[in-house]
């Protein structure tokens, strides 16, 4: 798999992306899914998992009624392979594209989306702000009640869970190992 680099990505993400919250998202998306890679044996796609991630929400600060419907544009007018453009698309399966994850990337990528943003949530409700103490049983907790983090779906959760084979409480696991080494990483 070809990928333009990740300096390439960041300068076309923040081409269309100003907003600290969606960069940090990006970001966050990027470093769990390289985690993701390494983990699920793809290291040698480690930088193509990490660009697609980062690279997932490109059109939705701008263009937040044609998310996914517009990426691929913007994509492909700064030459970004076929390859990446689906697999961005493909996280909005059934919500605004027909482009169902097929690999097991495109599938992490559909899971984790939604589940990042419902694990920082419930990490910024702890004293430590933090992910590197929290728990499944507290993530569990909070994903049981609709009103916390209301805008992560819960269905998308459950259905990426299911698309990757997986119980709920291995993708949050996991998901929240992802992320401590996110976190890690960026206060070294």
């Amino acid at each position: 798999m070809e990928t333009i680099s990740r300096s390439q990505a960041w300068s076309l993400l923040t081409k269309y992306n100003q907003e600290p919250f969606h960069l940090q998202h990006a970001e966050t998306v990027e470093g769990v899914m390289r985690w993701f890679a390494q983990d699920l044996g793809y290291g040698d796609d480690v930088d193509y998992w990490g660009v697609v991630g980062l690279l997932h929400d490109i059109d939705f600060e701008q263009f937040p009624d044609q998310h996914c419907l517009k990426a691929p544009e913007l994509l492909r007018e700064a030459g970004v392979g076929e390859d990446v453009i689906k697999s961005v698309v493909s996280h909005a399966y059934e919500l605004t594209t027909d482009v169902k994850p097929e690999h097991e990337m495109e599938k992490t990528l559909y899971a984790i989306d939604e589940l990042t943003g419902l694990i920082w949530a419930s990490a910024l409700m702890r004293p430590s702000k933090s992910v590197s103490d929290l728990e499944l049983k507290s993530v569990k907790k909070k994903y049981k009640t609709a009103t916390f983090a209301a805008g992560c779906s819960r269905a998308v959760i459950a259905k990426g869970a299911e698309m990757l084979g997986w119980e709920l409480d291995k993708l949050i696991e996991k998901t929240i190992l992802a992320m401590r080494s996110v976190e890690a990483k960026n206060e070294a």
